[in-house]
């Protein structure tokens, strides 16, 4: 499947190079010259735009935008070659200034790598990095089918598979990088191989949360899942509830009974505060599942609960994320085997950020903030296990803990309030950490899907996987392409 050609620009003075271009982007001059586009071009306004959030937003050089993963190896070769730096932009999600973005240099965009297929038994569904979820659950939707991806529809497929994947089929079948059967990969010296558990087979266990440290992906094969329906949507509850909403977020954390079920709980401040639960659910006929009563028994004053499907879910999760804007997505874990432990480190968390809310109100006008959340995703034995029944993946959890991941979000209008928003994440993290490691439940585990630029990833993954990480890195990549010629990102080294 490749993108309409309604749907992309077109090429306009390809080959007019802007005045002052880089020296990265003659290197790929003769090499790869019908997919080279300058600032000049109507491509490069488009793709130079192409993100979601404002924080992405930069001025490369040139856009290199291949048309298929020979070309991209080819145009990969030329850089290395000419030792430019590049940037990769899969579906353009991660709010990270750097991370898939570049100044001067190269902009790689996947938007011609568009694969979207099913094999002959259906049992697999093959998906180019261009792609974000709500095309491929679209898609899936005429067959009955849905897969372990994003849980928000304009989530980028690339970005969430390589870190690792939370999902709303996650109690059934894990991790969604679990899912992966097969990646096709362009490695730091231009070749194209297939990585699969028979064929580097290191390769295919390191890109399972080890995010772009290796080669470049330009196919994800995925197991597809038989969920022609699902019962969810959101369910929000007033203020006065807040002690018994948080409470029921423990009850299911400690004792997540049902596969089938998915939550994620979340508190939303504003001009009132308010506590909703998106509440998924693996069936088409059953609704009000027991083990969301704690949750369903608390009177509601919202509610989009009913029966759909997963694109129209995804849909109407998506609908929330709200494109150009300003945001910051901090990620952090507290551990516990029990209720009380559970909701301890929930209380915790929920508490210190409160009490740094109203420094951030102090500094900048109500009418600038858009979105304060803080919302939690509870990880469990059986999301685990199946995880390592697919042949495990880089994450280094343990399945004889629970794993309570939360985010802080904070979306805004107006640059000028980015340094005080900065600042006042990493402090408010910085007590939140502080406070659970006093109460003994604060895990170093940060979901690379939710983290901040100033935050650690590996080191939450365990000292054996990072090792095994670097080693395979430096296999697949000895000269350290990805590590510096390709700034945005998480390292391993």
């Amino acid at each position: 499947m490749r993108i309409s050609s309604a749907l992309l620009p077109l090429a306009g003075a390809v080959l007019v190079e802007a005045a002052g271009a880089s020296d990265s982007c003659t290197a790929l001059k003769g090499k790869v010259n019908s997919a080279i586009f300058y600032p000049n071009s109507s491509v490069y306004k488009y793709e130079a735009q192409n993100f979601w959030s404002n924080t992405e937003i930069m001025s490369p050089g040139c856009v290199f935008r291949p048309e298929s993963s020979a070309q991209l190896g080819e145009g990969l070769k030329a850089l290395v070659n000419a030792n430019s730096q590049f940037a990769v932009r899969g579906g353009g999600h991660m709010g990270i200034r750097g991370s898939n973005n570049i100044d001067n240099g190269v902009l790689i965009v996947m938007s011609n790598l568009t694969t979207l297929e099913l094999s002959e038994d259906q049992s697999i569904v093959s998906i180019g990095p261009s792609h974000r979820w709500e095309n491929v659950y679209s898609y899936l939707e005429d067959y009955g089918l849905a897969a372990a991806g994003g849980r928000l529809g304009p989530v980028g497929v690339p970005g969430l598979l390589l870190a690792g994947g939370v999902n709303f089929y996650g109690n059934q079948v894990g991790w969604g990088c679990n899912t992966v059967v097969n990646y096709e990969v362009v490695l730091a010296d231009g070749s194209v191989v297939e990585a699969n558990k028979t064929h580097y087979s290191d390769l295919f266990w390191a890109l399972k949360g080890g995010s772009s440290n290796f080669g470049l992906v330009t196919r994800f094969d995925l197991e597809t899942i038989k969920s022609p329906k699902v019962w969810a949507g959101s369910y929000t509850v007033s203020a006065e509830y807040v002690d018994q909403f948080l409470a029921a977020a423990a009850t299911y954390a400690s004792n997540i009974s049902d596969p089938k079920s998915h939550i994620v709980p979340a508190l939303v401040p504003g001009d009132e505060l308010l506590a909703s639960a998106i509440l998924f659910y693996d069936s088409e006929d059953t609704s009000y599942p027991e083990i969301f009563k704690p949750f369903t028994d608390i009177p509601a004053i919202a509610s989009t609960l009913d029966f759909k499907t997963l694109s129209e879910f995804a849909a109407e999760t998506g609908a929330m994320v709200v494109p150009h804007i300003n945001d910051v997505f901090v990620a952090g874990t507290v551990v516990g085997t029990i209720y009380d432990e559970l909701l301890q480190g929930i209380s915790i968390i929920n508490t210190t950020f409160f009490e740094h809310l109203p420094k951030l109100y102090n500094q900048i006008p109500a009418a600038n903030i858009s979105t304060i959340q803080l919302d939690w995703q509870p990880i469990g034995a059986d999301w685990m296990k199946a995880s390592e029944e697919k042949g495990g993946n880089a994450l280094g959890l343990d399945s004889s803990k629970i794993y309570l991941c939360y985010a802080e979000v904070v979306e805004w209008i107006g640059s000028s309030y980015d340094d005080i928003v900065a600042q006042w994440v990493e402090e408010t993290t910085y007590a939140i950490n502080n406070a659970t490691q006093k109460a003994g439940l604060y895990d170093p585990f940060n979901y690379m899907g939710d983290a901040a630029g100033f935050q650690s990833i590996f080191p939450g993954y365990g000292a054996e996987n990072v090792a095994k990480l670097q080693a395979i890195a430096k296999k697949y990549d000895p000269n350290q392409v990805f590590q510096t010629l390709m700034p945005g990102g998480f390292k391993v080294y």
